[in-house]
């Protein structure tokens, strides 16, 4: 979609909020400047953003209480997730003046099909989905190739498995399909407090975000995991069975349990959803973790790997060491992408 062309006046409106803009933020930054000479703030001390609007940024200090701080006007690009250096001023405020450098960064395109970060220093990205409603393969293998794409680790999380066959089904054999790629799988249920065991362990000491389609009760979970927060919870549709998102300002919360801390977590609608439209082929492909030790190994160097001659993933389909389910969805995810 080509980019609307504002008019000379729309232009001028444009200029004049983003030249007040940076006016402000210039005055601010001098007054900084002068309280720092002056010693009216304190010390440098680490923190971390746990939610931010605008300029302005929610910082948790070192003894975990929330501070309200404003950015210095030279720094630009921070994240719920961010660790940053901050200094303490009057009545409870504070101004964050560096940002340390990330671990990883979560990114999605905006609405001009730019990546921007939406959250930093993430260890795992859980890919839920449920008994009910039944998860589709090819949905989970977009959201693996995704997280594959961000570098994070991607962890596998069967919710409501109350509802599961004992002998597990078809989407027990899934799973195991999925484990014996190397994905760590966890089972869960919100149905009582011991089905949360599982999940609680592969959290602990670590800073998680929850990803996957509406209705397979990410936020109940975040509510059990979260007892002190309020969240709302979406109430899964009896007739489509599915559900509708609830949560809309994207925060970091940490998960405390009989006064231990389990670890930490990153929710927002737009860390929920995101898609695939941002990646090359190549880089579809490299999300298939099977595929890696038979990629370069092709006759040709432009292979597609649809019917050429010689390619070497076919051949590995051909002979077991692919699954052919997981190759068709790769095939399907290539074909959305010219779409």
């Amino acid at each position: 979609m080509s980019k609307r062309k504002l008019s000379r006046q729309q232009q001028w409106r444009v200029d004049k909020v983003q030249a007040e803009r940076a006016s402000r933020a210039e005055k601010r930054d001098v007054r900084d400047a002068e309280k720092l000479a002056a010693g009216e703030y304190g010390a440098e001390q680490p923190g971390r953003v746990m939610a931010h609007f605008g300029r302005t940024l929610e910082v948790r200090n070192t003894e975990g209480s929330p501070v309200r701080c404003h950015l210095r006007a030279n720094l630009e690009g921070m994240v719920t997730g961010d660790r940053v250096i901050w200094r303490a001023g009057q009545e409870g405020s504070g101004v964050v003046v560096a940002r340390e450098e990330r671990d990883s960064v979560l990114k999605r395109p905006d609405a001009r099909g730019q990546l921007k970060p939406v959250a930093a220093n993430i260890d795992q990205i859980l890919i839920v989905f449920a008994v009910e409603p039944a998860p589709h393969p090819n949905l989970i293998d977009r959201y693996l190739v995704a997280a594959e794409a961000t570098g994070i680790a991607p962890v596998l999380v069967l919710n409501k498995i109350d509802l599961l066959p004992e002998d597990g089904g078809e989407l027990g054999k899934l799973l195991e399909r999925y484990r014996a790629l190397g994905y760590p799988v966890v089972r869960t249920t919100t149905a009582n407090e011991e089905g949360l065991t599982p999940l609680r362990q592969q959290l602990e000491g670590r800073t998680s975000v929850f990803v996957g389609q509406s209705g397979v009760g990410k936020s109940s979970l975040i509510d059990l995991l979260l007892p002190d927060e309020s969240l709302r919870i979406g109430a899964l549709s009896e007739d489509s069975r599915k559900g509708t998102h609830t949560t809309t300002t994207a925060r970091l919360y940490t998960m405390n349990r009989d006064e231990v801390t389990d670890g930490e977590l990153i929710d927002s609608p737009g860390i929920r959803e995101f898609g695939l439209v941002h990646l090359t082929e190549q880089e579809v492909t490299d999300g298939f973790i099977e595929f890696r030790p038979f990629i370069g190994y092709c006759r040709f160097r432009d292979c597609r790997h649809r019917e050429e001659p010689g390619c070497a993933l076919l051949e590995a389909v051909e002979t077991g060491k692919i699954h052919p389910e997981r190759f068709a969805s790769y095939r399907r995810i290539l074909d959305s992408l010219d779409a």
